[in-house]
């Protein structure tokens, strides 16, 4: 055989095995993600409750709902429950106004950063997967990011001390006219680098950012976007039907939020950030996504305990937050783990009461402070969680602090002109 015919022979050798190389990489691809996607998670089933039980609850929260929210011109969807079992459920005012369509069970609303809690599933599964570190430096994901010392587990506690990207997206020189995206977000901290509030892990400082970057982590190891990983993982196996992960591709496609008085709220140039909230939900996905949390098929036990573990205690509160989750541990021993949220005119309480397994789920979408006050005070419709007095306002929530801070220098402006 010639010199030639040699070197062809070993060059069509060497693309036949590309090729074949090329195939199992695809293929053994293509398998982890129908694997993701065919995995189906079995709700457990309701726990009967005697018939007295049930018929003092639906009368108790029928009149607790009906004075606390119905009659202050509450606008989303309602639901309580206790062993899985639906006690209250209940739906109120319009998805679109202009034209009265009303809110019905369908109507998926955001949640705001109630979404954390499905960014702390999503990162401790992938942890228990062995893909991931919680004490894995976020430099590994962000080369030369200016921030050392953070870890993931920081990011998730919200303690990497890093700065909120609300305030600093807004403050910096991003034009208005366009939407922030997250990559947007890590090339300001790249490009930019705005202060950090701390050094990493020296206390706790709500950073809607530590999720932001939470979310490309994610795409990082996966391969794919949080969207189509949170759809493929999670809200298909557990048939949340009605739950997604909104992208700038949705726009004008949801239910939009409005003012108190009903006026729509306009949307900004932040909508285009996800990781830190942009879930929509209905009250009945969550609720199928509350009692999934009660299994160990979305994460083993001890794996599901830390995120429900307080991580900041430098000073005594009842206020505490684990990985993704908030918490409340009276000083009876009773716990509340739960997540408010707001975004624009969108409120959202989830909150899980642990020794009665009960369920409180309310989203609106339309401004109404009286929905965090509510769902505290219902906790005490089930047991002595001291709830009797008007509760704060998740006021650590930054997202809160943006939105009255916008508003104001908002009104500000429009007296000027008017002047």
């Amino acid at each position: 055989m010639s010199k030639l015919k040699n070197t062809r022979l070993l060059k069509n050798t060497l693309f036949a095995v590309a090729l074949l190389g090329l195939f199992y990489s695809c293929k053994n691809a293509s398998s982890s993600t129908e694997k993701t996607a065919d995995t189906a998670y079995q709700a457990p089933a309701p726990a009967p409750l005697p018939d007295k039980e049930v018929k003092h609850y639906k009368g108790l929260l029928s009149s607790f709902f009906d004075s606390m929210l119905l009659q202050r011109g509450f606008s989303g969807g309602i639901l309580v429950a206790k062993n899985g079992v639906v006690l209250y459920e209940n739906y109120a005012g319009f998805a679109d106004v202009g034209r009265k369509q009303p809110i019905t069970d369908t109507s998926s609303i955001h949640i705001a950063s109630t979404s954390k809690t499905f960014m702390g599933v999503a990162i401790l599964g992938l942890v228990q997967d062995n893909q991931l570190s919680l004490e894995d430096s976020i430099q590994k994901f962000f080369p030369g990011l200016p921030y050392p010392g953070i870890t993931v587990k920081m990011l998730l506690s919200h303690r990497s001390g890093l700065p909120n990207y609300l305030y600093f997206m807004s403050e910096g020189n991003w034009d208005k006219k366009k939407q922030v995206t997250n990559a947007d977000v890590l090339q300001t901290l790249y490009t930019e680098k705005p202060n950090r509030s701390f050094s990493p892990g020296r206390r706790f400082s709500y950073s809607n950012t530590n999720f932001v970057l939470l979310a490309m982590i994610i795409e990082k190891i996966t391969g794919i976007s949080y969207p189509d990983y949170m759809k493929l993982k999670y809200f298909g196996p557990l048939k949340m039907e009605h739950t997604f992960v909104f992208t700038l591709a949705d726009t004008g496609k949801v239910i939009p939020s409005f003012n108190y008085n009903g006026t729509v709220w306009d949307n900004d140039f932040l909508e285009g950030t996800y990781g830190d909230k942009n879930i929509y939900s209905t009250p009945k996905d969550l609720l199928k996504w509350d009692q999934a949390l009660y299994t160990e098929q979305l994460l083993k036990k001890n794996m599901l305990d830390s995120a429900f573990t307080p991580y900041s205690l430098e000073r005594p509160s009842i206020h505490n937050y684990g990985l993704g989750f908030r918490m409340l541990i009276m000083p009876n021993g009773k716990k509340v783990i739960y997540h408010f949220g707001r975004w624009h005119g969108y409120n959202a309480a989830f909150a899980r009461l642990m020794d009665e397994k009960a369920t409180i789920i309310i989203l609106g979408n339309k401004f109404n402070r009286n929905i965090y006050t509510t769902a505290h005070k219902c906790y005490d419709l089930f047991g002595n969680y001291m709830q009797g007095n008007d509760s704060e306002e998740d006021a650590e929530n930054a997202e809160v602090k943006t939105e009255v801070k916008k508003e104001v220098k908002k009104k500000a402006v429009v007296r000027k002109k008017k002047k």
